[in-house]
């Protein structure tokens, strides 16, 4: 075995990855052999006597196919975090590999035959409950692989699929590579009169970084959304917005122009849903959801539309008039909007984000966060040692009241150049029985914040400071993790977020949302950066006072995007003379209050459906919003009689009966488990603003 194999860090799975050592040389090496162990795994599965015994036919599989996605999960996760020319070509050179013999394994007729045995077979009723989810997962998995299609056209659907991961990827990088072009150098401070200080030195930074004087502007979120927000200078805010919207379209470079890409993008999906049987691409997408059919989904989306198109209509009337009197803006534009919420806001609310946002340092922040897993769940979590992918990039275990390791997070929290944009969760290890015992699960939590920039007054670094909607993400984010990391599930394919519905898998996500509102939280985790003062009772109750400031218009905007996202896999025809561009522009004739210019591409730059796996799927936020409203209103609900939502009781029911749950279960059954009953919209609407 030569040394690239032997100390391949790629291919040990002992424990944590070797992040420290990861070259990417040793990609294709690790997967040629995993690849090869996984098809001999897949051979000997086929030739077991005994299909109806779990350990002689499903378990085999499990043990090769978690060592191959745990080895392609560091790779996938370096590119989307450390992207490098390096490593994007073994990438995309092995992504090609990886989709074919995932595309194989679903066509394996053979395989597809033992699993049907094995649900016909005499052992099938002595499974677990989890074993029995996933022998269903698998034979609609089959099913919606190809494995029923005839050869002809089991060769075609796998090229297509094969062709589908490669635009995916190259939609994303398209995407970061025309963010990353962009960048504006300003000499005078004084065209940048209202950006707020610390904001400043990291634009100042920046342009140091690159041996430039002034300050560098980019369309990364950290220097974007204050440049929108708080930039005096309109003409300049113009040119920021039409470089933001424009990404990866006809008006940059046009190697990085993602236009024809959807269409090829699209025009595939429909293919593949043609081979399969199904009449557009939305219903292979609805066939693993909690929502029927994309029908019930427009209508779930038009119905809240018309519940928030009165707010919204009030939110934009107000935002022209206070434009018009105050700030003698007669005709606000989109690049403008931003602008003037903030101005509205301070005046409304007498607070700015920028003022909320020095009583939010990171370490504290942290520890509240911390500290509210310790009081929902009796779980402790303290900062550990790791090999780590960045210098900026913390580690931290989690662990019961007895010390026993619970699991694992890595938290990388800051924007650079080298990472795709947005904020995210992902598994590393996921929670099975092994031989051994059991495997505790380890998670990655993403966002893109900004840096700690500048030196206190005493000579320190100074922390890095969120905003209180970072803070939001930050809890999102981790949502998520615990989802996976609190998993009580053993079985591979049920545990953790393995196996949940699309449309469902927001619920504890948009759950922890909630506890940002909350004072017995916020009161933990607030310090001025300067004076160590917590955060004023006042000015949190001004803060409360301003949750739904135009929510409606946010809500219609969620709408518009999910529409878009639903009506583009489902009736729209991508090789007709209308583009994507046409129909988003009819849907926001028929849903939006604000419409953009017309030179706004979001399409090009709408990666959570092109390259992010929510095709046909975008609803699930506001879906999943319903269930993780209804869920927090049984915290307030019995807050009353326990002083306040921090309620360990309700928390651990939570715990036992959604996060405990993974996919091991419909998501419907664990919320009737949590809540007592269906779920209905009215929290939702009330926690909005719109009741």
């Amino acid at each position: 075995m030569n040394t690239q194999m032997g100390n391949n860090p790629l291919l040990d799975f002992s424990g944590l990855p070797r992040f420290a050592e990861f070259k990417p040389e040793f990609v294709t090496p690790a997967i040629d052999r995993l690849l090869s162990e996984a098809r001999a795994a897949v051979e000997r599965a086929l030739a077991a006597e005994t299909p109806a015994e779990w350990a002689a036919f499903v378990a085999p599989l499990d043990d090769a196919n978690e060592k191959l996605g745990r080895a392609w999960g560091q790779v996938s996760h370096l590119h989307s975090v450390m992207d490098s020319p390096e490593l994007r070509e073994v990438y995309n050179a092995n992504l090609q590999k990886i989709t074919v013999y995932y595309a194989e394994l679903g066509q394996n007729e053979a395989l597809f035959a033992k699993f049907k045995a094995l649900k016909a077979g005499p052992g099938y009723a002595a499974l677990s409950p989890s074993r029995k989810k996933i022998v269903e997962n698998e034979l609609r998995d089959f099913r919606l692989g190809g494995a029923e299609l005839p050869t002809d056209k089991k060769a075609r659907f796998m090229r297509v699929q094969e062709e589908l991961a490669q635009l995916s990827a190259k939609f994303e990088e398209n995407l970061l590579d025309a963010t990353n072009d962009f960048a504006l150098y300003v000499d005078d401070a004084a065209q940048l009169a209202g950006v707020p200080d610390d904001v400043l030195a990291m634009m100042k930074a920046a342009a140091e970084a690159d041996d430039k004087a002034g300050f560098k502007l980019t369309l990364h979120m950290p220097s974007y959304l204050p440049m929108m927000q708080y930039a005096d200078n309109r003409d300049l805010r113009e040119q920021v917005y039409r470089a933001y919207v424009t990404r990866a379209s006809e008006f940059g470079k046009p190697e990085l122009d993602n236009t024809p890409l959807i269409a090829s993008i699209l025009a595939l999906r429909r293919e593949a849903a043609t081979l399969l049987g199904f009449a557009s691409y939305a219903e292979i997408s609805l066939a693993a959801k909690m929502a029927d059919t994309p029908a019930d989904v427009l209508k779930f989306l038009d119905e809240l539309g018309v519940r928030a198109r009165p707010y919204a209509e009030k939110d934009y009337a107000e935002l022209k008039a206070f434009a018009r009197d105050e700030l003698g803006m007669d005709d606000p534009q989109a690049w403008d909007n931003t602008y003037v919420s903030e101005k509205l806001s301070v005046a409304r609310y007498s607070f700015s984000d920028q003022e909320v946002k020095q009583y939010f340092p990171e370490p504290r922040v942290l520890a509240g966060l911390f500290k509210l897993i310790e009081t929902l769940y009796g779980l402790h979590v303290r900062e550990d040692k790791a090999p780590v992918w960045h210098p900026d990039v913390k580690f931290y275990i989690l662990t019961d009241h007895g010390g026993q390791r619970v699991g694992q997070f890595y938290l990388d929290l800051y924007a650079r150049a080298s990472k795709r944009g947005g904020a995210w969760m992902d598994d590393v290890i996921t929670r099975r029985k092994t031989a051994d015992g059991i495997q505790t699960p380890v998670a990655y939590l993403n966002c893109n914040f900004s840096g700690p920039v500048g030196d206190t007054p005493e000579g320190g670094k100074r922390p890095a400071l969120f905003t209180h909607d970072e803070v939001i993400t930050l809890f999102h984010e981790t949502g998520h993790g615990l989802h996976h990391l609190l998993t009580q599930i053993e079985e591979l394919g049920v545990s953790g977020i393995n196996g949940v519905e699309w449309d469902a898998v927001e619920l504890p996500s948009q759950f922890m949302e909630n506890f940002c509102w909350e004072w017995d939280v916020l009161k933990h985790m607030t310090a001025h950066v300067d004076t160590g003062a917590p955060l004023p009772r006042e000015l949190f109750d001004r803060m409360l006072a301003a949750k739904n400031f135009q929510s409606g218009l946010q809500t219609l905007r969620q709408i518009e995007f999910a529409s878009f996202d639903m009506r583009l896999h489902d009736d729209f025809d991508p090789s007709g003379p209308r583009t994507a561009l046409d129909l988003i522009n009819d849907i926001r004739s028929q849903v939006a209050v604000i419409v953009p210019p017309a030179y706004n591409r979001f399409p090009n730059n709408f990666s959570h459906i092109f390259a992010g796996g929510y095709a046909a799927g975008y609803y699930s936020y506001k879906w999943a919003e319903v269930l993780s409203a209804d869920a927090y209103a049984l915290f307030e609900d019995e807050a009353e009689g326990y002083g306040g939502v921090l309620n360990p009781e309700v928390g651990h029911r939570f715990w036992s009966e959604i996060l405990a749950q993974g996919g091991a279960r419909p998501a419907l059954e664990s919320f009737k488990a949590f809540r007592g009953r269906e779920p209905t919209i009215d929290a939702l609407l009330r926690h909005n603003g719109m009741a």
